[in-house]
């Protein structure tokens, strides 16, 4: 046979070469490989709390988390579940962690109750429990492998001494709720920068490095809701889902304390999983194609209220009644008149009357409305209190529907989590959270002070969310009424209603979607 001249090799090679790349970066058919996915999600179970670990370590994990949502619908009536915030035969008076440091007998005002002014809480007593309830004893949830690094440093600031925020007094409860809003993700230096200034007790997990990863099908559109799996050479894994357009940050060294230079990033969808890599330092988004089937002829939207109901929370959780009509009718309304779930998810403290209280995602508005309308704000001593474990149950025992929906989160709160309780932590459930494709929008109360701030637009950068924050005409005086001005470090903010920015928030999210096929 006769030889091929040299000048056609040198082309056959780089077009053979040129496939083998393609071929690394497309679609495939779906088979069984090193991955290891999350699993289908069952019924819900009673939140479980590991045993007490402080501090702990910066672990890397090999195995999901958590379950994927997998639930086919939310047409059930309204399901709750408690988990008590006392034991049985304990006192309804607890004491606030001023007395239990200073020994101050006579401090029976907790510091929630001097920022806002109001009377002191009361945890003696409760509203009446709706629907049927189940108080199950915790169970411990399974955990994959975790590789911890010999001598890490602890993951949290110790804490400061204690500090009151500013004194503020109630604003009249018939005056609008005015409130602005910022994305740290589309300004990231500027978060980068809040988080370099602020010095406070947090869970640190290291954001600076990111990568934008872009999933698109074959006509170019955004592929929502596509499972993501990232791991390095050294088995250090995490998990994502892409948002309503196809994207999602991923940040290396909050999951990976060993710094690998490369890792795999898998995608699946519709039984199509298609593999590309990231290099560490690359400038350029990461890129994949998957030919994912058409998005759906309507939009699947799971609304999930995560509220502090201690005691200060009184004006917020009525506010919240007032709007829910509102902002259920503004949604419906929308272009793309989504199939909407209701969730609430209230949490106190311990002592309270509850830890936290949880009803089911359901598409039966009037019943939604009646559970919110009986939640009262009561409870609550010191300051920091149990959104830990509140944010773990919101993640992982809600009902979250399956592929392709879009599910929000909106946190309000007053006060930051308790970081010396053990058990969940915000940082790992707030991964979760990326993990099962679900986005938090925490709403800074009045009355928060530095060390919330900072915790929630943590939580709210790290799931793709963004940090809102009520506005005053004073910033330090919330009676002054509804303005632009906050005791908040942020800059270059729109001021809206807070109904109609829980909306807008909404019909951002609804808008990425692409054209239903």
């Amino acid at each position: 046979m006769t030889p091929r001249p040299f000048f056609l090799q040198r082309p056959l090679a780089a077009l053979l070469c040129a496939q083998l790349l393609l071929g690394a970066c497309s679609a495939t058919e779906l088979a069984p490989g090193a991955v290891r996915w999350p699993s289908p999600a069952p019924q819900p179970e009673p939140a479980a709390f590991a045993p007490p670990q402080w501090p702990a370590q910066i672990v890397a994990r090999t195995e999901p988390n958590f379950e994927a949502p997998s639930a086919a619908h939310c047409a059930r009536p309204v399901q709750t579940h408690e988990t008590p915030g006392r034991d049985p035969g304990q006192s309804g008076r607890r004491m606030p962690r001023e007395e239990a440091i200073y020994g101050d007998a006579g401090a029976t005002r907790s510091r929630k109750d001097e920022a806002k002014g109001t009377a002191p809480s009361a945890a003696a007593t409760d509203e009446t429990a709706i629907g049927a309830m189940a108080a199950p004893s915790p169970v411990a949830r399974a955990a994959g492998p975790d590789i911890a690094r010999e001598g890490e440093a602890p993951r949290f600031a110790p804490p400061s001494p204690l500090s009151p925020p500013p004194m503020q007094r109630p604003r009249p409860r018939s005056e609008a709720v005015t409130a602005g809003m910022v994305d740290d993700n589309a300004d990231f230096s500027a978060y980068l920068q809040f988080r370099q200034r602020t010095q406070v007790a947090h869970r640190e997990r290291d954001i600076r490095e990111r990568y934008l990863l872009q999933v698109r099908d074959a006509r170019g559109a955004g592929v929502p809701d596509a499972e993501v799996a990232v791991q390095g050479a050294n088995g250090a894994a995490m998990w994502a889902r892409t948002d309503a357009a196809g994207r999602v940050w991923l940040h290396p060294n909050a999951f990976d304390p060993f710094g690998s230079p490369v890792y795999e990033v898998a995608v699946r969808k519709d039984g199509r999983q298609g593999t590309t890599y990231l290099r560490r330092g690359q400038k350029s988004a990461v890129e994949l194609v998957l030919d994912a089937r058409p998005a759906p002829q309507r939009a699947r939207l799971d609304l999930v209220f995560l509220v502090d109901a201690t005691g200060s929370m009184g004006d917020e959780i009525g506010k919240l009644k007032a709007a829910l009509h509102s902002i259920a009718n503004e949604v419906a309304r929308l272009p793309s008149h989504p199939d909407t779930c209701f969730g609430l998810v209230a949490y106190r403290d311990r002592g309270d009357a509850f830890l936290v209280r949880r009803h089911d995602l359901t598409n039966d508005l009037g019943a939604f409305q009646s559970v919110l309308n009986a939640l009262q704000a009561n409870g609550g001593g010191d300051y920091p209190e149990a959104m830990n474990e509140a944010l773990h149950e919101t993640v992982h025992d809600l009902s979250w529907r399956g592929s392709g929906a879009i599910r929000m989160v909106v946190l309000l709160a007053d006060a930051p989590p308790h970081l010396d309780y053990g058990g969940p932590q915000y940082d790992d459930d707030m991964m979760a959270a990326l993990g099962k494709g679900i986005k938090v929008f925490s709403v800074g109360a009045s009355g928060l002070d530095k060390q919330g701030e900072y915790v929630q637009r943590q939580i709210a950068q790290y799931t793709g969310g963004r940090f809102v924050f009520l506005t005053y005409r004073d910033a330090a005086d919330p009676a002054s009424g509804p303005g632009r001005e906050t005791v908040h470090d942020v800059g270059n903010y729109s001021v809206q209603t807070l109904d109609r920015l829980i909306v807008r928030l909404v019909a951002d999210e609804l808008a990425k979607l692409p054209p239903a096929g």
